[in-house]
């Protein structure tokens, strides 16, 4: 019986001392980083200063201080998946990123610096041919269409033939001038021979006076019938010209036709008779062709008398247009400001001239225009994007080393792009100028977990 006794004990220390590394290892569990467990336990489990063991994330709750009360590595993710944030990160302001991660993330940096904002008025407007960029051919005599050589929408060139005009008043004024100057050729030939003559005493005197008074009569009814075919836009050489042609060619004559010419190069955007229509007289149409420069246009804007003196004659207007979910935008500049109001609309209008060239702009069209009123110089400006506020406060995110620091500044004038940074930021300093909204939610989150 005695030795039974004896071997009951050290059997019983053999079951506990099996016991204690799994206790040990239990308490380097989670639990013990947050206290739960009782203290003689912690006590237990803690490896002797011959054990040789580390300390582990269970030291969190020990008297010494040693441990750091939280595992670091536990806070992971932030932009890139790959940021870490250190213990004063959040609390300071101050965000760690490498260079992979912000262009990964496309935050796009760029140096403060001063520049120009510019405030504008919006106002509706309609698109319109230039004034001074169109022009009809006119029928300018009596008679009847036998020629159409331009179709609607044909290019035409300043001075280019686009219909011909078969006209007896014109075969009139060709056939004045004609015979007026072979009148004066035959009198000039007669008063030259009597002034050879009367030099050589050969002739009377009288002779003579009569041949002069006779050629500058004819002369004067050829030059007069040279101004009647300048006044229908002929030209007298081009009339002789083609009378000697006719010569050649008895059964063809150009003395009926009369060609109508471009007034200047454009389109033909409208075509007003046809092949056989009568013109010139009263009742039949005026106009053959209207002619079309749209390089450039117009905008007719009606500027309010609240807005009229904002707008300055040469201001530089941004014209938009949204079409099929797509915005056509083009800088054009005030050309006219009228002096006089609309007695209904009291509104002033107001002419803005716009580039064309690839004729996207149509006359008809409705757009929107924004006019510049003013102009700011800065020394700092920053764009709304670079922008974001947090706790209240308007912060821009400057560029480190390391990463980024928020850095609040106070903010001045601005317009649609920009403001003005009064203070916080020097010119010459990187900035975040895109994508500072990802910068601002990190930044914040890192503050909140350090805040915890």
């Amino acid at each position: 019986m005695r030795i039974l006794l004896t071997a009951a004990p050290l059997a019983a220390g053999a079951l506990v001392a099996a016991a204690v590394p799994a206790a040990s290892s239990f308490v380097r569990g989670p639990s013990t980083a947050d206290g739960l467990l009782p203290s003689f336990f912690v006590q237990a489990a803690s490896p002797g200063p011959d054990s040789g063991g580390s300390p582990s994330a269970g030291d969190a709750g020990r008297p010494d201080g040693s441990g750091s009360g939280r595992n670091a590595a536990a806070v992971g993710g932030g932009i890139g998946g790959g940021h870490e944030h250190s213990e004063a990160e959040g609390e300071e302001g101050h965000l760690k990123m490498t260079a992979e991660q912000i262009a990964n993330q496309d935050i796009e940096v760029a140096k403060a610096g001063g520049g120009t904002l510019s405030r504008h008025i919006l106002v509706p407007g309609t698109i319109t041919p230039d004034a001074d960029r169109i022009a009809r051919v006119p029928a300018r005599v009596v008679g009847t269409v036998a020629e159409m050589r331009k179709r609607l929408g044909d290019a035409v060139k300043k001075g280019e033939v686009v219909a011909v005009l078969d006209s007896r008043e014109v075969a009139d004024a060709k056939s004045e001038y004609l015979t007026a100057s072979v009148k004066a050729e035959l009198e000039k030939t007669n008063f030259d021979r009597q002034q050879a003559l009367w030099d050589k005493r050969i002739s009377a005197e009288s002779a003579f006076l009569n041949a002069k008074a006779v050629y500058s009569e004819a002369a004067l009814r050829q030059d007069l019938a040279r101004q009647k075919l300048s006044a229908l836009g002929l030209n007298a050489a081009e009339v002789a010209k083609l009378a000697k042609q006719d010569e050649t060619t008895p059964n063809t004559s150009t003395l009926r036709q009369y060609e109508l010419r471009s007034p200047l190069t454009g389109r033909i955007v409208e075509r007003k008779v046809d092949v056989g229509t009568s013109v010139g007289k009263e009742g039949d149409p005026a106009d053959l062709y209207t002619v079309a420069d749209l390089s450039t246009v117009w905008i007719e804007l009606s500027v309010s008398t609240a807005d009229l003196p904002k707008v300055r004659e040469g201001a530089a207007v941004a014209v938009k247009l949204t079409e099929d979910g797509a915005e056509r935008r083009e800088l054009g500049k005030v050309i006219f400001v009228s002096p006089l109001l609309n007695a209904d609309t009291r509104s002033a209008r107001v002419v803005v001239s716009l580039p064309n060239k690839d004729m996207a702009w149509r006359p008809g069209t409705y757009v929107t225009a924004e006019i510049e009123i003013a102009q700011d110089t800065v020394p700092v400006r920053v764009p709304k994007a670079a922008l974001q506020t947090m706790e209240g406060k308007r912060v821009v995110f400057v560029r480190t080393d390391e990463g980024f620091e928020k850095r609040p500044v106070e903010l001045g004038r601005s317009d649609d792009d920009a403001f003005e940074v009064v203070s916080g930021l020097k010119p010459g300093e990187d900035i975040a100028v895109a994508n500072t909204f990802l910068l601002k939610a990190e930044l914040g989150k890192s503050e909140a977990e350090h805040g915890h």
